[in-house]
């Protein structure tokens, strides 16, 4: 990665950065140039904006970050490794600096033009409910990132919400973005539950031992559970009831992983065969499974991945996926 030299007071949108990439291992170098469009977010972590590669005439999210240069950057290394449908990809980076010397990590990864945020915002200020199909195509789609970033990687996203999920409006795909709070999966805190126990009520001891046994000994306060049916609309189907209380349990041991939850019969409209958007255009992919099955039971494949779909590639595919 090379540092280019950028004036650090001038305003983003119409700067150009250029950038070398290539030159290791007898690779030839390439210089690559970037046109700021727009700001597609900002927050304390810097900024995002929209940009065009000026070579190619690609469009691109380039993620601007203060950088210190004492340690690596841990959303950097995480997403250099990541490589799912789901899951944003990361086409390269380079470091810039300004002239009061201040180094900024830009993370260049693929560019998704909506935000489940923006799509929500949409149907609410249209006095409208989100078809169920979307809700059930997203929430498919968020699940299969998750399993691949839980089971594969063993990250947990830690800011999983509306703004930091995309999507493709032309054929709804999903993807997870936002890895700067991510970290290697630990055992859950004491203070994370007070919000959760006000819906689902007070954990039984066995609740608190099953998640960390360091706390049975903690007094939380007595609050019974709030009825699901009051949670959530009185047209709420049953499914979807069903497969919230499955996933919001005490006991990791009771808890619905995001694979289980992909197999759920709340998805099961997504593995018909007919299935097609309200438009008519078919659903974007669903069952190109990688690494995310390994481990997984026949019983839980079986149920992952359609008759239809088995019938044109082989179960044994899926079975035994590439790179496992």
């Amino acid at each position: 990665m090379s540092a280019s030299v950028v004036d650090g007071n001038d305003p983003v949108t119409g700067h150009i950065i250029s950038t070398t990439i290539g030159g290791k291992n007898g690779e030839p170098k390439q210089t690559i140039s970037y046109m700021a469009e727009r700001i597609v977010g900002t927050g304390s972590f810097g900024i995002v904006f929209q940009a065009k590669c000026l070579e190619t005439g690609e469009t691109v999210a380039i993620k601007k970050v203060l950088q210190d240069r004492r340690y690596k950057n841990r959303e950097l290394q995480l997403m250099r490794v990541l490589d799912h449908p789901n899951v944003i990809s990361l086409k390269h980076c380079f470091f810039s600096t300004t002239t009061k010397d201040e180094l900024f990590l830009n993370l260049v990864m693929e560019y998704v033009p909506e935000s489940m945020y923006r799509v929500l915002k949409h149907y609410s200020s249209s006095n409208q409910r989100m078809p169920l199909i979307y809700v059930k195509l997203y929430m498919y789609q968020i699940f299969r990132g998750l399993a691949y970033l839980h089971c594969v990687v063993g990250v947990c996203h830690r800011d999983l919400k509306p703004q930091n999920l995309l999507v493709d409006p032309l054929i709804h795909q999903v993807k997870i973005c936002d890895f700067g709070s991510a970290k290697v999966l630990v055992k859950n805190a004491v203070d994370q539950l007070v919000e959760i126990i006000k819906v689902l009520g007070t954990p039984t001891r066995e609740d608190i031992r099953c998640m960390n046994p360091n706390y049975t000994d903690f007094r939380f306060p007595q609050i019974k559970a709030h009825p699901w049916h009051k949670v959530f609309h009185k047209r709420m189907p049953p499914e979807a009831i069903d497969l919230a209380s499955r996933l919001l349990q005490y006991s990791p041991s009771l808890r619905c992983t995001a694979l289980e939850a992909c197999a759920h019969p709340f998805f099961d409209e997504l593995r018909e065969s007919n299935a097609r958007l309200p438009n008519g255009r078919p659903l974007p992919p669903l069952f190109n499974f990688k690494q995310e099955l390994s481990g997984a039971s026949s019983e839980l494949v079986n149920k992952l991945i359609p008759e239809h779909v088995k019938r044109q590639t082989g179960l044994q595919h899926f079975m035994h996926p590439a790179g496992t």
